[in-house]
């Protein structure tokens, strides 16, 4: 039987990914009981001053960098702190694998798979924040909870706000899900306007403080169409029977419908807090009491009104690849995802335009090989593939063209230039 954290039973917590913006989010969380909780292990790919910081700080056993040529300076900045500290991907999975109670599943992107499957296969009680798992992974990954007795508790806002409300509730009681999305920078923008938007507009989000890659997805609403895959995996539903709204506000979180004709909403400010402290506190819920690291409070009064309209499907085109690629099965999602990020990262380095993204995305999943996937190595090897033929993609996409990008990014794509090459800032994915 899972027990609330307590000081008499203090949850030990590893968190993936923590110098992100999820996983600060939960080190200000943790601050506010710190007498409930001790960390096992913490980890980051490159922002290595950082993540000894936040280790001396949560007293952590082991640290780890996923960049090996960081090591050592790791070893320096944790010295006299009786701190662990390792490297590379076989240290991730490591963390992952390490005697903790509670695993925060935080790695941006499919780069999380490997160690997040980790903590699955030893039945920890996983906090996902990563939807790329279920959008590449979710047969795999509910069969080894199954197997493991793993609980996998969704932390992203949306798949969160269903959890609570559905309680006890059995799956069977399920007739709708409502997903809601801000809309994102875009929300009213002419599609002439998209066409032309640049990264800073990209990244502006109107509600949300979220990293490069998860502010991006928002704006072309791809963040959407990988929760709704999330979601038909998490609750054992057809996509048929799952809705999208845009709700500017973002106050409702997600509309859960049951057979009986009622609808449940859960309710609360735009802050990622809020779904990650019900995760550290399940099956109870932490008092936070007020603390200065606790969320806000929701004022309804103050809000005054709060608003729905259905997605525009023409300007959002994201959202019915991602339906298609769900309908598809196999290696379809596996192929949208890898391809997403491969556009996301090229749009941030300037090589593409914004509505570019998503045309790439479309075609990786035309042109990139499909099969049958029924283990790890499968998912790897397809993912791989979908990366390259989306290279291939996004340099005939962005060939002579020239975009806006983010400080320090190039602003050219020359035909045939060795830097319009593609890859992820955190290397391959897989390992």
């Amino acid at each position: 039987m899972i027990r609330p954290p307590s000081p008499e039973h203090r949850r030990s917590v590893t968190i993936l990914g923590v110098t992100g913006s999820i996983g600060r989010s939960t080190v200000a969380v943790l601050r506010t009981r710190p007498e409930l909780y001790r960390i096992e292990a913490v980890t980051a790919w490159s922002s290595v001053a950082a993540l000894a910081e936040v280790a001396r700080l949560l007293g952590a056993r082991l640290a780890v960098i996923g960049r090996e040529d960081l090591l050592s300076e790791l070893r320096t900045r944790l010295e006299g702190s009786g701190i662990e500290a390792a490297a590379g991907d076989a240290a991730l999975v490591e963390a992952a694998e390490r005697p903790a109670d509670w695993v925060m599943a935080a790695i941006v992107g499919a780069a999380g798979l490997r160690p997040t499957l980790a903590a699955v296969r030893r039945g920890a009680m996983v906090a996902l924040a990563n939807k790329e798992c279920l959008v590449c992974a979710g047969a795999l990954m509910l069969a080894e909870a199954a197997r493991s007795g793993a609980r996998l508790l969704p932390v992203d806002s949306e798949h969160n706000a269903i959890f609570q409300a559905l309680g006890a509730a059995p799956l069977e009681s399920i007739a709708r899900l409502t997903l809601t999305a801000s809309g994102g920078p875009f929300r009213d923008a002419s599609i002439e306007t998209m066409e032309a938007a640049g990264v800073e507009e990209a990244l502006a989000h109107p509600n949300w403080s979220m990293g490069a890659k998860i502010s991006i997805d928002s704006a072309t609403m791809m963040n959407k169409g990988l929760e709704l895959i999330e979601a038909c995996h998490l609750f054992a539903i057809d996509e048929r029977h799952v809705d999208i709204l845009v709700h500017p506000q973002s106050i409702v979180h997600s509309l859960l419908t049951f057979r009986d004709g009622s609808t449940l909403a859960q309710l609360s400010p735009p802050d990622m807090r809020v779904p990650i402290a019900h995760a550290l506190g399940w099956p109870g819920r932490l008092d936070l009491g007020g603390a200065d690291t606790a969320p806000a409070t929701l004022d309804l009064a103050a809000l005054g009104a709060l608003s729905f309209q259905a997605p525009d499907a023409a300007r959002f085109p994201a959202l019915g690849l991602a339906r298609a690629a769900l309908r598809a099965g196999g290696t379809a999602p596996i192929l949208l995802n890898a391809a997403n990020e491969v556009a996301v990262e090229a749009f941030l380095a300037g090589r593409i335009g914004f509505r570019d993204i998503v045309r790439i995305v479309a075609a990786v999943v035309e042109e990139a090989e499909h099969g049958p996937v029924t283990e790890y190595e499968d998912i790897r090897a397809y993912d791989a593939r979908a990366r390259s033929v989306a290279v291939r993609v996004t340099e005939r996409t962005g060939a002579g063209r020239v975009f806006s990008s983010r400080p320090g990014g190039r602003t050219d794509c020359a035909p045939g230039a060795s830097e319009a090459k593609v890859v992820s800032s955190k290397g391959s994915a897989w390992t």
